[in-house]
């Protein structure tokens, strides 16, 4: 798929030098900071030296008073509290960090994950009875319940209240409850970016400094918090950035167990970057809830005993396998369809159904169909004849999919999302309905430009500028030491991908038949440098023709046998364009 190449605008020359001359590093690195709007010595220091000390007051939070208030009376009176959080990575992290937390202080304390397909997201009403029943006289949701008013106005009928730690924002009436969410219009909480674990940590926080507890030991969950972070794609700027610092700090140098089982059966070694949670850890605790029951994922996380742990770690991976062969055949399944589609080419949306299907998959793979036909997408299953379709829908830069759906609410029974993710369902009957008003609603507000995907470029990179004169090339050079410290890397501070122009690739080797192994070279420069393409075995014949190239990369380690060495990691190719005068 042809792809869009951004190159970022570059910043004011004379604010690079200032900057490069302030923190003694090179101009790129000058620039690139500048373009994260890191513009100051102390901002530097906040992006590469951050502390828990630099943490914003947990009370500037609208609530979190009256939040401390009521969980410290709940916990002097010895009531019964239920922690209670979604069945996504975000929530049973959550879950598992709060009650684990408050069960050191306080002993009438239990958990609750909602069925995904009996209950649904958020706070349920099965949640709120079963609570009552239980004899809880507080509840503390994360992850979920700024917009469950019946739900808490339910809860309050029964005489239990309810603390909400939730990221998302909010409706247009707050439910009646205690609410702790920094996208709330009236809270001046300084970072707005928290994951709903985040939000969570802040309330544990602010009830550790009013009892004096110990600060080291809630620092010991923020592990589970950069879980959260990774998972739930929230910008990795500010104090997420610090968090997740500290957060893998901990992954790699004092695992906990569940976290040790899990990667023994990937068999992935230690270290991990923030993108091996988001591949390897966040899909085996996301599977728990799809495949299964979300509590195992919370249970695995809590447990102390090395042989349960690896048992349900060895549950949670043969789940997670399961849901990985599921998703496989449903994409290849999905793409048939849209292959088979006649009319397919004149549309602007992709819409599959089959029956069967499971639905703990099917938003996986509209994300993966979105990988090659770039277009807003709808995948939807019937469980069994005479149930409800339902779907889920992933929307592609500049869609809407929640006003989108507002547009087919006729047809629809439920719909419920934001920008780039939905969910639905609908009647069997509605289905060739939905597919038309779906069509014409993304036709109304998309135009051809908006179908080609995007890749965003930091700068053009001269090989010479990667090896400054001097440096062994041996060695990694200094700017890729540098780049390193940019890291943890996700929304808001990506990693920084390259534009190299007129490049020449040597001794191209397939590996495994679908990766492109060689080395470029590029006129005029003193460098050659190791690349690898992933999963593009048709480049391989582009690559042969010793033609100039444009690429773009990133700058990569490749350990071998002790050995770290620089490698390209090709993103994108194409030839140069040769004008003609």
């Amino acid at each position: 798929m042809q792809k869009k190449w951004l190159i970022r605008t570059s910043p004011n020359s004379e604010k690079i030098t200032q900057l490069s001359n302030e923190l003694k590093v090179q101009p790129i690195v000058a620039e690139m900071l500048l373009q994260r709007d890191i513009s100051t010595f102390e901002e530097a220091r906040l992006f590469f030296r951050p502390s828990l000390e630099d943490l914003h007051d947990p009370f500037l939070m609208k609530e979190m008073d009256l939040a401390v208030q009521r969980l410290k009376k709940a916990i002097d009176n010895k009531e019964s509290i239920l922690i209670y959080g979604d069945y996504d990575v975000d929530g049973t992290t959550s879950v598992a960090m709060v009650y684990d937390y408050l069960s050191h202080y306080h002993n009438n304390i239990a958990y609750y994950i909602p069925d995904r397909y009996q209950e649904g997201y958020g706070l349920s009403e099965a949640g709120v009875r079963y609570a009552s029943e239980s004899g809880v006289s507080l509840i503390i949701t994360l992850d979920c319940g700024v917009k469950a008013v019946e739900k808490i106005a339910l809860a309050k009928s029964l005489g239990v209240d309810v603390i909400v730690c939730d990221h998302h924002t909010p409706g247009e009436h707050l439910p009646d409850g205690i609410i702790l969410d920094p996208k709330r219009e009236d809270c001046d909480y300084p970072y707005k970016e928290l994951s709903g674990c985040g939000v969570g940590f802040k309330l544990l926080t602010a009830i550790t400094t009013v009892q004096n507890w110990n600060q080291d030991l809630l620092f010991s969950y923020l592990d589970l918090l950069t879980i959260s972070i990774a998972a739930d794609i929230v910008p990795i700027t500010g104090e997420n950035r610090s968090f997740c610092q500290f957060g893998l700090q901990q992954i790699n140098t004092n695992p906990r167990l569940a976290i040790k089982k899990m990667l023994d059966f990937a068999k992935k070694p230690l270290p991990l970057t923030l993108t091996n949670l988001v591949f390897i850890i966040a899909p085996r605790i996301n599977a728990a809830g799809r495949l299964g029951d979300a509590k195992n994922a919370v249970k695995l996380l809590l447990e102390k005993s090395s042989d349960k742990a690896e048992e349900l770690a060895k549950e949670i991976h043969d789940v997670n396998e399961e849901r990985k062969g599921l998703d496989e055949a449903t994409t290849i399944e999905a793409l048939d369809l849209l292959s088979e589609d006649s009319n397919h080419s004149n549309k602007v949306t992709n819409v599959v159904f089959k029956s069967g299907w499971h639905k703990g998959v099917i938003g996986i793979v509209a994300s993966r169909i979105i990988e090659t036909h770039y277009r807003p997408t709808v995948v939807l299953t019937q469980p069994s004849k005479g149930d409800l379709f339902t779907g889920s829908v992933r929307s592609i830069k500049g869609i809407d999919v929640h006003e989108v759906l507002e547009e087919c609410s006729s047809v629809l029974e439920q719909f419920g999302g934001h920008y780039f993710a939905a969910g639905l369902s609908l009647k069997e009957e509605n289905y060739n309905e939905f597919c038309q008003l779906f069509e014409e609603a993304v036709q109304e507000r998309i135009t051809d430009e908006m179908l080609i995907p995007e890749q965003k470029l930091e700068r053009k990179l001269n090989f010479d500028e990667i090896y400054t004169i001097g440096e062994p090339l041996y060695e990694l050079p200094r700017l890729k030491r540098v780049l390193q410290q940019f890291e943890p890397h996700g929304p808001g501070n990506m990693k920084p991908v390259f534009l190299s122009e007129n490049v020449y690739g040597k001794t191209p080797r397939l590996l495994k038949e679908k990766h492109v192994k060689l080395t470029l070279i590029q006129p005029n420069n003193r460098v050659e440098l190791d690349a690898i393409i992933f999963n593009r075995p048709e480049v391989y014949d582009l690559v042969k023709e010793n033609q100039p190239l444009d690429i773009v990369y990133t700058l990569e380690v490749n350990e071998w046998q002790g050995r770290k060495k620089l490698q390209l990691n090709v993103k994108d190719i194409r030839q140069t364009e040769i004008l003609v005068s």
